[in-house]
């Protein structure tokens, strides 16, 4: 089933005493980019997360919460990071002797320094985290995709409307285009019976340019791999895997034939049913830069 690339996803669950909530949402990206943010003592988690969400994501940039309530018993250790103190206030006297800074340092500006203190939980069994945090981030990812899978239906069926309404324009083209032949003919023979009134008119050198002009302003090789396109485009939408990128390709291909037939049909309605059909297919491109 198509997903798009918005989505939104969370689970909470206390699971050997410890809260676990994890929240994650996407939009729209060229390639999947992840970023987890969880406290820094639980960095050894992050790996792990990403391979998961990257089994089950092909694209978007995703951001991931992960929040651990320990209980109150588990015992926590705060350490004075003294090489990095030592660093600060070394750095505190340049700028107070150098300077002329007033040194005004306290503990307690210290202590909201960057890296001065560091906190560790005493976790009695990593792995056993590990799989509880995965076992909360399964279940986000099931809402996660449960949610870009409906969107991903709604674009779907937006984008088949649209296909259906170009297959239309397509077809007026192709009634469209021989008749404009006919009438060019006409136009020059009227032409050159105004201009040589006395004169027997060359109806072979009327159909040989009627001929010229047929295959200047020909555009049936266009509407042929137009609709071997909008084809390609209606089986890709019908797969199980991501096709975003394949999609934005044959997108960008219809709107090179589109281009195409407005420049070869040297006619009024051609030219205007180019314009809806460009339309059309720049509102395509717009919904398919929202899927998987």
């Amino acid at each position: 089933m198509l997903k798009s690339m918005t989505g939104y996803g969370r689970d909470v669950q206390t699971l050997n005493g410890r809260k676990i909530t994890i929240e994650l949402r996407s939009v729209n990206h060229r390639y999947l980019d992840v970023s987890i943010r969880c406290p820094r003592v639980y960095s050894f988690l992050e790996e792990s997360v990403k391979a998961m969400v990257q089994s089950l994501t092909a694209r978007g940039k995703l951001d991931l919460f992960i929040s651990i309530e320990t209980p109150a018993s588990e015992e926590v250790q705060i350490l004075l990071n003294t090489h990095v103190l030592e660093r600060y206030l070394e750095a505190f006297r340049v700028l107070r002797d150098e300077y002329s800074i007033t040194d005004d340092v306290t503990v307690t500006r210290v202590a909201r320094l960057p890296e001065v203190f560091d906190i560790t939980h005493e976790e009695a069994d990593a792995q056993s985290l590990k799989e509880d945090v995965l076992c909360v981030l399964k279940n986000a990812l099931l809402q996660f995709n449960q949610m870009r899978e409906i969107e991903g239906e709604k674009l779907k069926a937006d984008i088949m409307e649209r296909i259906s309404i170009i297959s239309q324009y397509v077809q007026a083209v192709e009634e469209r285009s021989p008749k404009t032949v006919e009438e060019y003919r006409q136009k020059l023979e009227q032409r050159m019976n105004e201009l040589l009134v006395s004169v027997n008119i060359d109806q072979q050198r009327i159909l040989t340019e009627a001929a010229i002009f047929a295959d200047k302003t020909s555009v049936s090789e266009e509407t042929v791999r137009l609709k071997s396109h909008l084809a390609q485009l209606v089986s890709l939408l019908k797969s199980e895997v991501p096709v975003g990128r394949k999609l934005d390709f044959l997108v960008q291909e219809l709107n090179r034939e589109a281009n195409t037939i407005g420049s070869k049909a040297n006619d009024y309605e051609i030219s205007k049913t180019v314009v809806e059909l460009k339309s059309e297919i720049e509102k395509i491109r717009e919904q398919i830069q929202n899927l998987e």
